[in-house]
């Protein structure tokens, strides 16, 4: 369990990375409208579907975060590739693709994630996956479920989605992972108050 932890803990702070330097290439691509990627060079395009095929078979955590780390740092050449990955039936492997997808940065994403269909498990990983790229993408939309996430019976979940909140705020609330049910339960209350006073703030959106 903790070194679970540890790995996921690990995904997040790849994330971060890969935004910092994704966000920069994201932001500066004047090509085509949203949606007109760039396409690919035929050997590029190559590592990507050979990059892609691994992925369902990846059979360690750490693997697939060196899958989801390479996707991103190639960005904008591998978004089709990705968004078809994230409908995939495999729970695991249309989560790495958000991973992916989220630790580019690139703003442009929103709407493509957005309309995508949620799974009916409102609270089940993979919509919490998808709230994780929204945010890391600059949508806040889906704060409410990753501050849900927070009360998670598992530790790791818990865990990834103060970690995602924590990035975007700089806050944490005197939330802890690990601390005991009526420590996190005050902590998430604290965390819904301030959502509550914050949601209606126009700079919390995707172009913010």
């Amino acid at each position: 369990m903790h070194r679970r932890l540890a790995l996921l803990s690990s995904l997040c702070l790849l994330s971060s990375l890969a935004l910092g330097c994704a966000s920069t290439r994201g932001s500066a691509a004047a090509a085509g409208s949203d949606g007109d990627w760039l396409e690919p060079s035929p050997g590029l395009a190559r590592k990507i579907e050979d990059h892609a095929s691994r992925l369902p078979w990846a059979p360690t955590l750490e693997e697939r975060i060196e899958l989801i780390q390479w996707f991103a740092s190639v960005g904008e050449p591998a978004y089709t590739t990705l968004l078809g990955l994230v409908t995939d039936p495999r729970p695991d492997v249309a989560g790495a693709a958000l991973a992916a997808l989220g630790s580019t940065g690139d703003s442009r994403l929103v709407s493509h994630v957005r309309a995508l269909p949620w799974p009916p498990e409102e609270q089940s990983d993979l919509a919490l996956e998808r709230a994780r790229a929204l945010l890391m993408l600059g949508d806040w939309s889906m704060v409410p479920l990753l501050i849900d996430g927070l009360r998670d019976e598992r530790l790791y979940t818990r865990a990834v989605c103060v970690r995602t909140l924590s990035e975007a705020t700089r806050e944490r609330f005197g939330y802890e992972p690990g601390a005991d049910p009526e420590v996190r339960e005050a902590a998430v209350l604290r965390w819904e108050r301030w959502w509550a006073g914050r949601r209606g703030d126009r700079r919390l959106s995707p172009t913010s």
